[in-house]
């Protein structure tokens, strides 16, 4: 198969689903290789940019997704419904770190180092689709595994969990310090009521 009918069923595929698609389904569909599939991508891209296209093709760990590109979202908006915006509170978005950096992880020990319940956040980025359940731990009571999902990936812009931000040893000395004492001051606060 050419390029140019490779490029072609590509953008049919992803055009068609609407959604991320896999790169081994690619594979299996143009019957070549995963690395030839991601240099065609690459090609698609640099097209769409010499021609100033309103589409791109992201990549998401082992899939890709055909997108708008984000600086046409606010023509977007004027015609389409514009999507449900969310905040993320210091809680949900502490929960999701912990998720984040330490995926696969269950609640108990989101939970051990949170030092609260987290099982209202854990629902929460559920619902929101930020993280999924991966599993079951074997062990005792065979706890919910969590990790984070593509719509993770795409809301915080990134390709891979490895492309988050590393946290350099005296970063978390500074939030352990910084724990420490707003969890004194809390227990200050309880003696004096």
């Amino acid at each position: 198969m050419n390029e140019n009918k490779m490029m072609a069923v590509i953008e049919a595929v992803l055009f068609a689903m609407g959604e991320s698609v896999e790169l081994s389904r690619l594979n299996h569909i143009l019957e070549v290789s995963v690395q030839e599939i991601r240099t065609v991508i690459a090609q698609m891209n640099e097209n769409y940019k010499k021609e100033y296209r309103g589409i791109h093709i992201v990549e998401f760990e082992d899939a890709v997704q055909l997108c708008t590109k984000p600086e046409l979202y606010e023509y977007l908006i004027k015609v389409a419904k514009a999507p449900r915006k969310y905040v993320l509170s210091d809680t949900l978005l502490e929960t999701l770190s912990i998720i984040a950096y330490k995926q696969p992880v269950t609640r108990i020990e989101i939970e051990k180092i949170r030092g609260v319940s987290s099982e209202h956040a854990i629902n929460k980025l559920l619902e929101l689709n930020l993280i999924q359940e991966l599993g079951r731990l074997d062990a005792p009571g065979r706890p919910l595994l969590f990790g984070t999902t593509e719509e993770f990936l795409r809301t915080f812009g990134v390709n891979s969990i490895i492309d988050l931000p590393i946290i350099k040893p005296e970063q978390i000395e500074d939030f352990r310090k910084q724990a420490e004492e707003e969890a004194s001051s809390k227990s200050k606060l309880k003696v004096e009521i």
